[in-house]
């Protein structure tokens, strides 16, 4: 699903306009990214937690020349499913 159709989906569910459906959801990964931009993490109940960790530097290999080259460490961010999300996706959950 693209953006596109996201923001599609959105304005048909609210009934709304899809100009209005887009800053909604412009807004809310706005949002999103600011807290994870100071560190905090982003519960979403039902849906899923955004957070970020740090990965420690590395030693990597060129896969060209099999030069070594360290790999800097740096913060990513994760997402880890919540209960609802896993089982809409995977109905063996459902009992």
């Amino acid at each position: 699903m693209t953006k596109a159709e996201l923001i599609a989906s959105i304005a048909s569910d609210v009934k709304g306009t899809k100009a209005d459906a887009g800053r909604y959801l412009n807004a809310t990964l706005s949002a999103i990214q600011k807290a994870l931009k100071k560190g905090d993490s982003v519960p979403l109940v039902g849906f899923g937690t955004f957070s970020v960790t740090k990965r420690k530097s590395r030693k990597g290999r060129h896969p060209q020349t099999g030069e070594t080259l360290k790999i800097p460490a740096r913060k990513v961010v994760r997402f880890s499913a919540g209960k609802n999300l896993r089982e809409a996706v995977d109905k063996k959950w459902k009992k």
